[in-house]
């Protein structure tokens, strides 16, 4: 065997073909992958910036399905099987002979992960003669001797005696790669076949490192009045697996499937044989049902290279889809959130200058050109500047796996021309009685060129149990404690008006 060398400059070891597979080889030419990806990433929790820092943290992982021929010799052997992601959960792998699946199986499994590098080969080589290259000046000596030591430096023995201390080198020669040492992960199978020669096997196993998330880019148009938009949606696929795998199938899971805190393999595993769909070939993603979930598959290969980031189209643009833009104010505390007691303090939200939250709603429904089983993600909304026709970002927000027939909320921001105050004009308690009665007025200005309209939000917080004793304008009752006021409000106008309201315990 020709001598193995390295470098203490970062160095690429060739040692693939230390690997006499064993007994039995596996004929890794032309895999064919199947990937399936599970996600728990938030949306908006993972910073694209910074995604080489997350590795086996990336809150997700995958299923990972390899298609391939293993030539097995009849009887009991052993088969060596090096492609698989270095994050690989070894108590998930399964494997299957699809030529003699009951005359095939596995009886034993070994994982090995002792992947070879510079510290470990010196290690290895600590008493045995290693050949070292060292600088001097414009040329390199050869230093050969008994490895001695690799800490802080090598020291090392020549054959007349002498010992060295070497703080710098350029290159090492090793004689072989010591046993036990391997490059990449491997499994190892002893193997009980019926029938000998060429299997169709399949193996599958869970690894982490892998996730995916979406973003949804909305392209607003019209006016507050006929309000319409377009609405992209896109997939990013990150892979830190430790294993690259070229021309797979792939498919994203949406939804939240449980996962118990030791890997359960074969339960995954046969959930997806057993509930996998025919999806019909085609260029984009298709969407079908999985158990309570929803499998997104799509209809061509794609490459998912190791410490890579891809970002594949969801679904086709949905153009002209009808939405409803919408203008909140808000000024008082939030709703009642089941306090121990009724809130008698007067000061409690008394009063206050509000906000107008400027808000975008479209129904998710095919008459709407929607319809669709929308995963969990970011949605970034634009319109085009009226000056120049350029798209400008106006708001952002995330919305949480929605499906089909739902309404969508999304908030945008804060409006800058309309503004207003909420102010407390009378205020009672009786504590014997068990009643408080408070009253507000509200005002809401727009300074626009436009009319504008509005819907001024009132929170009824201080107990459960309230009645609307007197108004001024009209409300609705938007649930058990939360009215709406709507407003329409001229240009460069103001909008008034009061309430009472009466809690009683």
């Amino acid at each position: 065997m020709s001598p193995r060398s390295f470098s203490n400059q970062p160095m690429p070891l060739a040692v693939a073909s230390v690997f006499a597979l064993g007994t039995l080889a596996a004929v890794a030419a032309e895999p064919e992958y199947a990937l399936t990806i599970y996600s728990s990433a938030q949306p908006g929790q993972l910073n694209p910036e910074s995604l080489h820092n997350y590795g086996a943290a990336l809150p997700g992982y995958a299923l990972v399905r390899d298609r391939r021929t293993l030539r097995l010799t009849k009887g009991n052997g052993e088969v060596r099987f090096s492609d698989v992601a270095k994050r690989i959960d070894p108590t998930t792998v399964s494997f299957a002979s699809l030529t003699d699946p009951q005359g095939t199986r596995v009886i034993e499994q070994n994982y090995q992960f002792d992947l070879v590098d510079g510290q470990k080969l010196l290690q290895r080589y600590i008493g045995e003669t290693v050949s070292v290259d060292q600088v001097q000046g414009q040329n390199f000596e050869r230093i050969v001797g008994k490895l001695l030591s690799a800490s802080n430096g090598l020291i090392l023995m020549k054959e007349s005696g002498e010992v060295l201390t070497l703080n710098g080198y350029t290159n090492i020669q090793f004689p072989s790669l010591p046993g036990g040492l391997i490059t990449r992960p491997t499994l190892v199978w002893l193997v009980a076949a019926q029938q000998g020669g060429d299997h169709d096997a399949q193996v599958s196993y869970q690894t982490q490192g892998m996730t995916w998330w979406s973003d949804y880019n909305i392209t607003l148009a019209g006016s507050a009045d006929n309000c319409q938009m377009d609405l992209s949606s896109w997939v990013t696929i990150v892979n830190q697996s430790g294993g690259s795998f070229p021309g797979t199938r792939l498919k994203l899971v949406a939804g939240e499937v449980n996962r118990a805190p030791a890997a359960a393999p074969q339960a995954v595993g046969m959930m997806m044989k057993s509930a996998r769909a025919e999806v019909a070939e085609a260029d984009g993603f298709q969407e079908s049902a999985l158990f309570e979930y929803h499998l997104y598959s799509l209809g061509r290969k794609t490459d998912l290279p190791n410490n890579s980031t891809k970002q594949l189209e969801l679904f086709p643009m949905a153009n002209q889809v009808a939405c409803q833009r919408e203008l909140v104010f808000t000024a008082g505390p939030g709703p009642w959130h089941y306090y121990g007691a009724p809130v008698t303090d007067q000061g409690f939200g008394a009063t206050q200058t509000g906000s107008v939250g400027a808000y975008l709603e479209f129904k998710n429904e095919t008459a709407n050109h929607l319809g669709l089983a929308l995963p969990a993600g970011r949605v970034r909304v634009n319109q085009a500047n009226r000056q120049d026709g350029s798209l400008e970002f106006i708001g952002e927000d995330l919305i949480k796996h929605t499906p089909r027939n739902e309404t969508l909320r999304i908030k945008l921001g804060e409006s800058f021309d309309v503004v207003g105050e909420r102010k407390q004009t009378n205020f009672r308690v009786d504590s014997n009685a068990k009643w408080i009665e408070e009253s507000f007025e509200i005002s809401v200005r727009n300074r626009k060129p436009e009319a504008a309209t509005v819907i001024a939000r009132e929170y009824l917080y201080r107990w459960s149990q309230w009645a609307i004793t007197s108004t001024s304008g009209k409300y609705q009752k938007r649930d058990a404690e939360t009215i709406d006021f709507p407003l329409t409000i001229a240009a460069n106008g103001e909008a008034k008006f009061s309430y009472t309201v009466r809690y009683t315990w």
